[in-house]
């Protein structure tokens, strides 16, 4: 039998994701390394990285690839950060599993804070939800395009092509970089939906990997990333929409907080829902109904 071929992309972080899901699954099955192989893939968001991610076809540049490889028989398995897959997924494809999240917070790189930063200082991102975050409390900021993995987004702040930029906390702890840049609080910039989550997927018809993969995955993660996706689909929100969310799972029941942005950051709409089911869709349609023109323009819901 070939061993169990792990998809993933060719970063540094996401190999290490890829290797994060191997090991969990070696320890659930009680299986040697030599049972697996990781198998990079490169996808169109790696090759990609002079242009917004909308502009050239949104969260599908990271997942395509290793869907057409997953549907090919190529891969039994793949591995994602959950922030970066679209919400609408092929029929054939299933998420088998989650890791236990992690840090869901940014880093702030370049200031001990976002009031700390100068005036009219250039924060480089590219994600709409940053970047309204950050118009939100500091008007005065001029947003620059970079894009990029975690080195590469570091060795341009460096090269002074921004004066900071916001990384996942996540990524950096992964990538044994805890020790780069400010956690910021939730408080004050809540995360992208899924942010911190490493999730598995395959063929939803294979029961064997299915059920083997199945073995690892986390609950409350799971229920969580759900509850953030379901979310996304009700707004009809895609990468062009800036919106943030997190639930947390409290018992049986599930808290979850979202906002969504105008583009400038000149106008928003808050709201919280605890409640045992439908938390994603129930809040979806309250923000839409509540949200500014300039807020709902952004979201097909």
């Amino acid at each position: 039998m070939h061993p169990i071929r792990i998809g993933s992309r060719g970063s540094p972080l996401a190999l290490i994701q890829a290797n994060m899901a191997r090991d969990a699954l070696m320890a659930a099955h009680g299986l040697g390394a030599d049972a697996f192989e990781i198998v990079p893939v490169i996808t169109s968001g790696d090759r990609i990285q002079d242009r917004a991610l909308a502009d050239v076809g949104g969260k599908a540049l990271w997942t395509k690839e290793l869907d057409r490889a997953l549907i090919a028989g190529e891969i039994d398995c793949a591995v994602h950060s959950m922030k970066d897959v679209e919400t609408i997924r092929p029929v054939e494809i299933a998420i088998a599993a989650m890791l236990p999240r992690a840090d869901v917070r940014d880093r702030l790189i370049g200031a001990e804070s976002i009031e700390a930063l100068p005036p009219g200082a250039r924060v480089g991102t590219s994600s709409p939800r940053r970047s309204a975050q950050l118009l939100s409390i500091r008007p005065d900021l001029n947003i620059v395009l970079i894009r990029g993995n975690v080195a590469t987004r570091l060795a341009k702040l460096a090269a002074g092509e921004a004066d900071a930029t916001l990384l996942a906390a996540a990524g950096l702890d992964r990538l044994g970089r805890s020790d780069v840049g400010v956690a910021i609080p939730v408080e004050t910039m809540l995360p992208a939906p899924a942010q911190g989550a490493v999730g598995i997927e395959c063929l939803a018809e294979n029961d064997r990997i299915r059920t083997m993969i199945a073995a690892i995955d986390h609950p409350r993660t799971s229920v969580a990333v759900k509850v953030e996706r379901a979310l996304l689909a009700a707004l009809g929100a895609d990468c062009r929409s800036p919106v943030a969310a997190l639930a947390i799972c409290e018992g049986d029941r599930v808290n979850l907080s979202a906002i969504l942005y105008a583009t400038d950051g000149s106008a928003q709409v808050a709201g919280r829902i605890d409640a045992g089911t439908e938390v994603g869709e129930r809040l979806a349609a309250d923000l839409l109904a509540r949200a500014p023109a300039s807020v709902r323009a952004l979201f097909a819901g």
